[in-house]
């Protein structure tokens, strides 16, 4: 067919486990899937963590990870890549199809500025010359809502935000102008405002290039908004495919009728106590001596057994004040207190109990792991390090830890490029867990992770904090997260607090502009929403 740009026959893709002291076994990643799809068009993918959703994305591009076997065929502009040689795969890649990962945090070359990556594929395949390239990087820039378009190029990827690098590898695969683009997660580590020009800088990329795309996501009301079609997986197999209006209207399958209507946390917010676990009195941070603040006269209070969910754009100081209350940056003004006592400014200067008590779950877990560890002993150190747990006794902790995360043992002698996203997250979680901390920081736990196992995730949370009276500090751009689970919001933007109290004042008007703002950002599952938000949005 003459509009077809990609036609996926009976695609299986296997690969051989190697269990500890046992024969090797064979399994199926992904169990005979088909799909097609137009120029022009966007196919969605939706399913759980480990469903399938990026193996069969990336099979396009003819790629797979060491090990597994690809059979069937992959026609991509009428031939099957599967079939070509490696030269011709080479050519195929940055040409005529493009991949946005998951974790930019991860495909980015530190050593490199954005512009010399944005523009390499373009310049590699003499696509354009290099004032071309340049000149089309900053338009994307532009369209993608980064901060000074023309200069942003020139920082390095750790001079940047989390969503705004994740903007950046969209300008990257949009740059070459290809025919396909493989979109994994891209709005995964953005808040609900960014995620709204992103989204609609994405579908109009596509309605005026005709490229068409692949959009693999957990979260169906996003996918909505850009996909003319969607694909539900499980666990390999096609669950159900058609239409976006009825996939979210009329859902036909179990599995997806569970997908459309998740959420069902119903969390009654608990009045603070007295005596809070922590506060932060009038803290202010910088990352240089430039005498710019990133945070800005910041106060809270955090009582035990109790959440406090900090929401807020990107770039809007979420993280750096999860930063400074571990230590990892000294407070140029305030004080932070846990436990009625002053903590150091400095993680070098706490004390071992301090330590442990205190635990963050980091935003990114792809950079968060050390890749040549195990999945025991990536979860078994602190064991060691706090509680001096080792051999056996050690192995059957870590096995405990991760049922409560619901992976199993099974994972235990895995490696992170082993897992799904979802799953090093879950991993991540049990390492926190294992400490028996009173507080934890969790740097957006559930953004990588697909509804159901999120929700899965957040009643584990609410669960662990009922029997040990564990407190959270939770950031997010999820305002659904929030009010599942939250006691007290912060709301914060351009490094100060707007908006705080307990989580039914926040969330009822009278709104000041910015709080309106995000919470008509949040994503509904509906048809056209999108083009109503941005008429909100850019009001």
């Amino acid at each position: 067919m003459a509009d077809t740009l990609l036609d996926i026959r009976n695609l299986t893709i296997e690969a051989t486990a190697y269990p500890p002291g046992e024969a090797p076994q064979e399994i199926t990643i992904v169990n005979g899937v088909s799909l097609t799809l137009e120029r022009g068009k966007v196919l969605g993918l939706i399913g759980e963590s480990g469903a399938g959703k990026s193996t069969i994305g990336l099979s396009p591009a003819g790629y797979g990870r060491g090990g597994i076997r690809l059979s069937g065929e992959v026609w991509v502009n009428g031939r099957d890549i599967l079939q070509g040689s490696p030269k011709a795969l080479r050519q195929l890649r940055g040409k005529e199809v493009c991949y946005v990962a998951q974790s930019a945090a991860a495909a980015f070359n530190p050593a490199h500025t954005l512009m010399e990556q944005v523009i390499e594929t373009t310049l590699l395949h003499g696509l354009a010359t290099r004032k071309e390239a340049e000149a089309r990087a900053v338009e994307l820039f532009k369209q993608l809502g980064l901060p000074d378009p023309e200069n942003f190029g020139s920082r390095y990827p750790h001079q940047v935000s989390g969503g705004q690098l994740q903007r950046a590898m969209t300008a990257m695969a949009l740059c070459p102008e290809p025919d396909l683009i493989i979109f994994d997660e891209p709005t995964t580590a953005l808040d609900v405002t960014t995620q709204i020009d992103v989204l609609a800088a994405i579908k109009h990329a596509i309605k005026t290039t005709g490229v068409g795309a692949l959009y693999i996501t957990h979260d169906l009301a996003v996918v909505a908004q850009v996909a003319d079609d969607i694909l539900v997986l499980r666990q390999g197999d096609k669950v159900e495919m058609g239409s976006a209006a009825q996939i979210i209207e009329s859902p036909q399958e179990p599995y997806t009728q569970a997908l459309v209507s998740v959420r069902s946390i119903d969390h009654t917010p608990k009045a603070p106590t007295d005596t809070p676990i922590l506060s932060v009195e009038n803290v202010s941070a910088a990352y240089s001596n430039s005498g710019n603040n990133v945070l800005d006269g910041i106060s809270m209070d955090l009582s035990a057994g109790q959440t406090l969910a900090i929401v807020g754009e990107s770039g809007s100081g979420k993280s750096t004040l999860a930063r400074v209350i571990t230590g990892l940056l000294p407070p140029n003004k305030g004080q932070v207190s846990f436990q009625s006592q002053p903590l150091p400014g400095t993680l070098g200067a706490r004390n071992k109990e301090t330590l442990r008590e205190l635990q963050m779950i980091y935003q990114m877990a792809d950079v968060a792991m050390n890749p040549r560890h195990t999945v025991e002993t990536i979860i078994g150190r602190p064991l060691t390090f706090y509680f001096g747990l080792k051999g056996k006794a050690r192995r059957a902790r870590v096995i405990e830890l991760l049922d409560e995360i619901e992976l199993g043992e099974g994972f235990i002698d895995r490696y992170p490029a082993e897992l799904s996203g979802g799953q090093k997250q879950r991993v991540c979680i049990a390492r926190a867990l294992a400490a028996k901390p009173k507080l934890i920081i969790c740097d957006e736990v559930t953004s990588a992770l697909d509804p159901l196992v999120a929700d899965g995730i957040l009643k584990l949370l609410l669960r662990l904090q009922a029997q040990e009276n564990v407190a959270y500090l939770f950031i997010t751009h999820d305002l659904a997260t929030v009010k599942a689970i939250a006691d007290s919001i912060a709301v914060m933007h351009r490094g100060k607090v707007v908006r705080y109290g307990e989580r039914d004042n926040v969330l009822s008007p009278p709104f000041d502009d910015y709080t309106q703002k995000l919470l008509a950002s949040v994503p509904q599952m509906k048809l056209g929403w999108l083009e109503e938000a941005l008429t909100t949005h850019t009001a």
